[in-house]
């Protein structure tokens, strides 16, 4: 079995790194690039950078803010946010991404997907999806979450798999910043794809992770902000408790 990943996020706006809840209600938290050298530091197995009203704002991310943070790690960086061609690929890349990831850009012009991944392959292109539930379905938005798009999760998950997402990361707007456990029936939507699944939104204590984690083993990974950023939760703490419960985990 494939070792599960613990990846925190640092959902950045205007050059500080926020958080909020269910996407709302944004508060300050710290520095990016301090915040990236200490989960270097601290056993984080990637470190996802999101640039979270950049496609909102019509604008590119804050790409000498990303530099800075790769600068400080020896980890994969997957930056997002605002990416809408690859000419952006190009420019998240040479700034240091590992990985890049597309949300609305992508729905707006879903061949994006096609084209980056033609270009630096399937491993490089992360398909991030908001998704959150109306009228008992579940409903893709754009925009950080501002727009429904009335698009169908599964249906969504699968064409940008089909088009060469090499990843999917799945964040529940219904579960996020709510740290009562993972949306766990959101994401058993997407118990039949090929390819690795990141389960981000609802963390709140280390046995969320375990609950993710044997209840979907097709999980990869577990993404978390706020329990990370405020010290509830060390990584290493996690991991270890992970290991306890027989979860493989990188050490």
């Amino acid at each position: 079995m494939l070792a599960k990943r613990i990846i925190p996020c640092l959902d950045v706006k205007e050059g500080r790194v926020v958080k909020g809840r269910r996407f709302e209600g944004i508060q300050d938290v710290a520095d990016p690039t301090a915040m990236a050298a200490f989960y270097n530091a601290a056993g984080a197995d990637e470190l996802v950078f999101y640039d979270i009203t950049a496609s909102a704002d019509g604008r590119k991310p804050f790409f000498n803010v990303v530099k800075k943070v790769a600068s400080q790690i020896f980890i994969p960086l997957t930056v997002g946010g605002g990416i809408a061609s690859v000419a952006d690929f190009d420019m998240a890349l040479s700034s240091g991404a590992d990985k890049v990831s597309v949300n609305s850009g992508a729905l707006a012009r879903p061949q994006l997907i096609e084209e980056a991944a033609r270009k630096y392959g399937d491993q490089c292109v992360v398909l991030s999806i908001d998704c959150k539930r109306v009228n008992g379905c579940y409903h893709v938005c754009s925009h950080g979450g501002r727009t429904d798009t009335g698009r169908s999760l599964i249906a969504w998950a699968q064409e940008g798999v089909a088009r060469g997402a090499g990843e999917i990361v799945l964040n529940s707007i219904d579960t996020d910043g709510v740290k009562q456990g993972f949306d766990l029936a959101m994401l058993a939507e997407l118990s039949s794809l090929r390819v690795p699944i990141i389960a981000s939104g609802g963390a709140g204590k280390k046995e969320d992770f375990s609950a993710l984690f044997q209840a979907l083993p097709f999980v990869s990974a577990g993404l978390a902000a706020s329990i990370f950023h405020y010290g509830q939760l060390s990584i290493q703490e996690l991991k270890s408790y992970l290991a306890a419960q027989h979860i493989a985990v990188r050490q």
